[in-house]
């Protein structure tokens, strides 16, 4: 979810939205435009481009009223306008006017950097609005999503969840709604297997679960129908590679409980029962030779090979045969 400074008040003057990740500016805004339309409901919205603030447009936007009315003035990727519009925007913001709020969306790189520091500097409320990139960041705005509805999700359904959807966190919000809207009572994965099938099954790491499971057959129905639904050959042999870790960490860690190996193997709890499920008839020979035939993988996937397929097949076998080595042994 998107992270804010102390200063929460939607209202004031002049509310900076940082980043790259749409759904999370987009929110930024509905936030301020809703409590505007709450104070006021004839409330004014202008929602603008760069090439839609011309110099001189935001001193119009902003200039007083004769009725007094409340606006809200939108800015959408700030890091584009012209420099003399810049100055504009700088200049309104060591003054800025009454019963207005100013929303400026920015990208937070380097690019119009002057404007952000001067935002910054003139006390704007901010709202960081990063691109999630990490798997792990996307399951945290999982369940940021869920407890924003008062509802409980298990760590194995939100976990399911994000595995099933990906990386779009409007699909991922989307997601959490309609569970939320349908399902009565604590949400766990077999729910979410339920309305997502073949989506969950097609994910990355439904191939590397059965895998280092051992279920060859398995294994590779999921890899077949992972690629036939778009799903990157890399996202794959990352998924590949986290569960083959998984398996080796754990194997070589000291015994104790799932919250105690969490924390010394940075995993969470649930993930530690999984994966001891999924380690008996492995060898730290298995391991090794699993670790190489991922890299051997990815290579195959980043150009080393001719055929992406061919390389995620074989890995994929030679992964599920390791998992049986103990009992070959």
């Amino acid at each position: 979810m998107a992270r804010k400074t102390a200063n929460d008040d939607p209202l004031v003057p002049v509310t900076l939205a940082v980043g790259q990740e749409d759904l999370l500016l987009d929110r930024a805004v509905q936030e301020v435009v809703a409590a505007a339309k709450a104070a006021d409901a004839d409330t004014d919205v202008r929602d603008l481009t760069p090439d839609q603030l011309q110099p001189g447009t935001l001193a119009e936007l902003t200039s007083p009223s004769l009725f007094a009315e409340r606006k809200v003035v939108v800015v959408r990727n700030a890091q584009d306008l012209s420099a003399d519009t810049i100055k504009d925007v700088k200049a309104y913001l060591g003054a800025p006017a009454e019963e207005i709020t100013l929303v400026l969306l920015h990208a937070g790189g380097v690019k119009g950097k002057g404007l952000l520091d001067a935002a910054r500097k003139a006390g704007a409320r901010e709202v960081a609005c990063p691109k999630m990139t990490k798997p792990a960041d996307r399951l945290a705005f999982v369940r940021g999503e869920f407890r924003a509805t008062g509802r409980s999700a298990t760590p194995e359904a939100c976990q399911t969840l994000v595995d099933a959807i990906g990386s779009d966190l409007r699909e991922l919000a989307s997601a959490v709604s309609q569970l939320v809207a349908d399902v009565e009572g604590t949400i766990d994965e077999a729910v979410v297997g339920r309305y997502y099938t073949g989506r969950a099954e097609a994910s990355s790491f439904t191939v590397a679960d059965r895998a280092v499971e051992g279920r060859a057959a398995e294994a590779l129905e999921a890899l077949r129908w992972s690629l036939s639904t778009g799903v990157a050959p890399v996202l794959i042999t990352s998924a590949l590679a986290q569960g083959v870790r998984a398996i080796g960490k754990l194997s070589s860690a000291r015994g104790g409980r799932p919250a105690d190996l969490a924390r010394e193997l940075g995993m969470p709890p649930w993930k530690i029962d999984r994966v001891r499920q999924q380690m008996r008839g492995w060898t730290p020979d298995g391991v090794s030779i699993a670790l190489r035939a991922v890299a051997e993988a990815d290579a195959g996937v980043k150009g080393g090979g001719d055929d992406p397929e061919y390389a995620l097949e074989k890995a994929v076998v030679t992964i599920a045969r390791a998992a049986r080595s103990r009992g070959r042994g």
